[in-house]
Protein backbone atom coordinates (compact mmCIF):
# COMPACT_ATOMS: atom_id res chain seq x y z
CA UNK A 1 0.00 0.00 0.00
CA UNK A 2 0.80 3.66 -0.25
CA UNK A 3 2.54 6.10 2.31
CA UNK A 4 0.21 8.58 2.87
CA UNK A 5 0.74 11.95 4.27
CA UNK A 6 -1.89 13.68 6.19
CA UNK A 7 -1.80 17.50 6.49
CA UNK A 8 -4.56 19.04 8.36
CA UNK A 9 -4.75 21.55 11.51
CA UNK A 10 -7.93 19.74 13.02
CA UNK A 11 -6.38 16.83 14.83
CA UNK A 12 -9.63 15.14 15.13
CA UNK A 13 -10.22 15.16 11.74
CA UNK A 14 -5.99 14.14 10.94
CA UNK A 15 -7.06 11.10 13.38
CA UNK A 16 -9.96 9.89 11.91
CA UNK A 17 -8.58 10.23 8.39
CA UNK A 18 -5.39 8.17 9.73
CA UNK A 19 -7.07 5.38 11.77
CA UNK A 20 -9.04 4.89 8.41
CA UNK A 21 -6.23 4.70 5.67
CA UNK A 22 -4.18 2.71 8.07
CA UNK A 23 -7.15 0.42 8.45
CA UNK A 24 -7.01 0.30 4.59
CA UNK A 25 -3.23 -0.88 4.68
CA UNK A 26 -1.59 2.13 4.28
CA UNK A 27 1.42 3.74 5.72
CA UNK A 28 0.22 7.52 7.40
CA UNK A 29 2.23 10.24 8.44
CA UNK A 30 0.29 13.15 10.23
CA UNK A 31 1.09 16.97 10.03
CA UNK A 32 -0.78 19.62 12.01
CA UNK A 33 0.47 22.12 8.77
CA UNK A 34 1.52 23.09 5.84
CA UNK A 35 5.24 23.99 7.36
CA UNK A 36 5.07 20.84 8.98
CA UNK A 37 4.15 18.75 6.09
CA UNK A 38 6.67 19.86 3.95
CA UNK A 39 9.59 19.05 6.38
CA UNK A 40 8.03 15.47 6.74
CA UNK A 41 7.54 14.78 2.86
CA UNK A 42 11.24 16.03 2.60
CA UNK A 43 12.43 13.75 5.32
CA UNK A 44 10.82 10.91 3.60
CA UNK A 45 8.41 12.02 0.83
CA UNK A 46 4.96 9.98 0.88
CA UNK A 47 3.26 8.55 -2.50
CA UNK A 48 0.35 11.02 -1.51
CA UNK A 49 -0.48 14.15 0.10
CA UNK A 50 -3.46 14.70 1.47
CA UNK A 51 -3.96 18.67 2.80
CA UNK A 52 -6.61 20.85 3.78
CA UNK A 53 -6.45 24.37 2.48
CA UNK A 54 -6.78 26.60 5.55
CA UNK A 55 -4.60 26.49 8.15
CA UNK A 56 -1.79 28.26 10.35
CA UNK A 57 1.74 28.56 10.02
CA UNK A 58 1.18 28.08 5.92
CA UNK A 59 -1.85 27.55 4.24
CA UNK A 60 -3.04 24.73 1.96
CA UNK A 61 -2.09 26.53 -1.68
CA UNK A 62 1.19 26.96 -0.23
CA UNK A 63 1.60 24.02 0.61
CA UNK A 64 0.64 22.62 -3.28
CA UNK A 65 2.66 25.24 -4.71
CA UNK A 66 5.43 23.98 -2.85
CA UNK A 67 5.26 20.81 -3.50
CA UNK A 68 4.44 20.75 -7.34
CA UNK A 69 8.06 22.67 -7.05
CA UNK A 70 9.84 19.95 -4.89
CA UNK A 71 7.80 17.08 -5.56
CA UNK A 72 6.09 17.54 -8.89
CA UNK A 73 4.90 14.05 -9.47
CA UNK A 74 3.43 13.53 -6.19
CA UNK A 75 -0.26 13.23 -6.28
CA UNK A 76 -2.24 16.23 -4.18
CA UNK A 77 -5.68 15.29 -2.71
CA UNK A 78 -6.95 18.46 -1.25
CA UNK A 79 -9.91 19.08 0.77
CA UNK A 80 -11.55 21.93 2.91
CA UNK A 81 -15.01 22.57 4.29
CA UNK A 82 -14.71 26.33 4.58
CA UNK A 83 -17.48 28.83 3.02
CA UNK A 84 -15.20 29.66 0.51
CA UNK A 85 -14.10 26.43 0.36
CA UNK A 86 -15.63 25.87 -3.22
CA UNK A 87 -13.20 28.45 -4.66
CA UNK A 88 -10.22 27.66 -3.12
CA UNK A 89 -10.30 23.73 -4.33
CA UNK A 90 -10.99 24.98 -7.52
CA UNK A 91 -7.77 27.01 -6.92
CA UNK A 92 -6.20 24.08 -5.50
CA UNK A 93 -7.21 22.32 -8.49
CA UNK A 94 -5.76 24.23 -10.89
CA UNK A 95 -2.61 24.47 -9.05
CA UNK A 96 -2.03 21.29 -9.44
CA UNK A 97 -4.34 18.82 -6.62
CA UNK A 98 -5.60 15.64 -8.51
CA UNK A 99 -8.73 15.66 -6.46
CA UNK A 100 -10.61 17.61 -4.40
CA UNK A 101 -12.57 16.98 -1.64
CA UNK A 102 -15.50 18.83 0.23
CA UNK A 103 -15.50 18.44 4.00
CA UNK A 104 -17.59 16.17 4.92
CA UNK A 105 -16.89 13.11 2.92
CA UNK A 106 -17.34 9.73 3.45
CA UNK A 107 -14.26 7.09 3.61
CA UNK A 108 -15.98 5.66 0.60
CA UNK A 109 -15.49 9.29 -1.49
CA UNK A 110 -11.68 9.31 -0.07
CA UNK A 111 -10.91 5.68 -0.69
CA UNK A 112 -12.24 6.36 -4.20
CA UNK A 113 -9.89 9.58 -4.26
CA UNK A 114 -6.95 7.40 -3.49
CA UNK A 115 -7.56 4.79 -5.86
CA UNK A 116 -8.23 7.35 -8.56
CA UNK A 117 -4.83 9.51 -8.19
CA UNK A 118 -2.46 6.21 -7.29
Amino acid sequence: MARILVIDDDPDIATTLGIALQMAGHDVVLAADGRQGMEKQRARPADLVITDLFMPEQEGLETIRELRKDFPEVPIIAMSGADVGNTMLTIASKMGAAKILRKPFDVAELMNAIEEVL
